[in-house]
């Protein structure tokens, strides 16, 4: 019962958080304050779209895909001007490296202007190969994270990556060659999609440790409203019901030989991990449709990628969207994240914002421990057992949210097929 309340009350809040306003000017916090931030940059191509996917893809066409990355590099260089400094770079897609040489010339241009200390890349199976791995780890890519979701067969047709990313055991070897080549090779996992039985779900596990890859993110299914309808109708419903029971074989399974880097993320050792908001309290979002935090103003970039590469081509910057927190909110989402991480400590809230602030989050602290999700220790938070789960509920809601944020902007931009969501993300609940 008590992940249900917290599902609901996450979704109202996140709603109601990530919900734009036509009043709210889109701009972008000063960079006076010399702090060193997180670069995101999307890249939204990919060479096929599989069916529960929510974020900003298309499908992959090189020469838009080529003035896309110009556009890129373009926006990397108005953010140098600004004043912005970064020390790490994630980038995520879509399928970042379909096109590896413009890929690396675009890090090559923030290693340029950037002191950039650390760089994620994401990518698919059917990339794993010398062509591409070399030239990634040449331009100091440290940590590759490679989308699997699943080792079986069926499951994959069902997902509709089989015929584009590989049989399950053809992903094994690619990922035992890739091995050692990065500083973390990262294996990206979903748990709860509707044709997935805890059979499928334990042979996976059993592929993971024989592999003992550096790192392993098992995500719960995440869709929008709209990715959710669609699915439903080719695939059935998805069960929320069985997701703990899912969640906790991971965790037998995982934790040893790994340790939690996040809730739902567990390593072998310190590195990069695909959830940046934790170890990055803010992070520019370059790219189309890409989304920043920033001094507690959020904001979006255009969606239409030709509208983006237009505002870049005129040296503007192709913001669509922001709205600054109020400040329980930016506590709030402070406290949210670095929980994710498994601990916060009171002295970084409060060093952050100058004042005590947890007197603004006193009814959250006390349901979550009345819940048995937090404790507090010698001036830390920690989740407990039965807290990494809620959080794993808590961040399925915050991403959530954020998809259909996605689905509202692509329906409203004629990206997408239109419906309810086009009066709002998550008004329709």
């Amino acid at each position: 019962m008590i992940p249900e309340i917290i599902a609901a009350e996450s979704r109202k809040n996140f709603s109601k958080s990530i919900r734009f306003r036509e009043e709210d000017r889109p701009d972008l916090p000063p960079a006076r304050d010399g702090k060193s931030r997180l670069l995101y940059i999307h890249i939204p191509f990919c060479e096929s779209l599989c069916p529960y996917c929510s974020f900003n893809r298309v499908l992959f066409q090189e020469s838009l895909c080529r003035s896309y990355f110009v556009a890129l590099r373009k926006e990397i260089r108005l953010y140098r001007e600004l004043g912005y400094t970064f020390s790490g770079i994630y980038v995520g897609g879509g399928t970042p490296t379909v096109l590896v040489p413009e890929l690396v010339e675009t890090l090559e241009t923030a290693k340029a202007v950037f002191p950039i200390r650390e760089i994620s890349v994401e990518t698919n199976p059917n990339h794993l190969v010398p062509g591409i791995l070399q030239p990634l780890k040449h331009a100091g890519v440290n940590r590759l994270s490679v989308g699997i979701q699943s080792f079986d067969d069926g499951l994959l047709r069902a997902m509709g990556r089989y015929d584009a990313y590989g049989s399950g055991e053809e992903i094994r070897h690619r990922l035992e060659e890739a091995k050692g080549l990065f500083d973390t090779l990262n294996a990206d996992m979903i748990f709860n999609f509707p044709a997935q039985t805890p059979a499928i779900l334990d042979r996976d596990l059993e592929s993971l440790l024989r592999l003992e890859t550096d790192q392993v993110t098992y995500y719960p299914l995440m869709v929008s409203d709209m990715t959710r309808r669609a699915m439903k109708r080719t695939f059935g419903n998805v069960d929320f019901r069985r997701e703990r029971d899912y969640y906790r074989r991971i965790v037998k399974a995982l934790i040893p030989p790994f340790r939690f880097s996040s809730a739902w993320c567990f390593s072998r050792k310190q590195g990069m991990i695909d959830e940046y908001i934790v170890d990055y309290d803010e992070y520019a979002g370059l790219g189309s449709g890409s989304i920043g935090y920033m001094d507690g103003r959020c904001y979006s970039n255009t969606f239409e990628i030709p509208r983006y590469i237009s505002r870049l081509n005129h040296g503007e910057l192709p913001l669509m969207a922001s709205r600054a927190f109020s400040l329980p909110d930016r506590v709030r989402y402070d406290f949210i994240m670095k929980l994710f991480g498994m601990k916060v400590e009171e002295a970084f809230l409060r060093e952050k914002y100058g004042r005590p602030v947890l007197s603004l989050l006193w009814k959250d602290i006390l349901a979550f421990t009345l819940a048995g999700g937090i404790r507090r220790r010698r001036g830390v938070f920690e989740l407990t057992e039965r807290g990494t789960y809620y959080w794993v509920v808590i961040m399925r809601e915050f991403f959530t949210a954020v998809n259909n944020f996605r689905s509202f902007c692509l329906a409203a931009a004629g990206m997408g097929p239109a419906g309810r969501e086009s009066r709002g993300p998550g008004e329709d609940r």
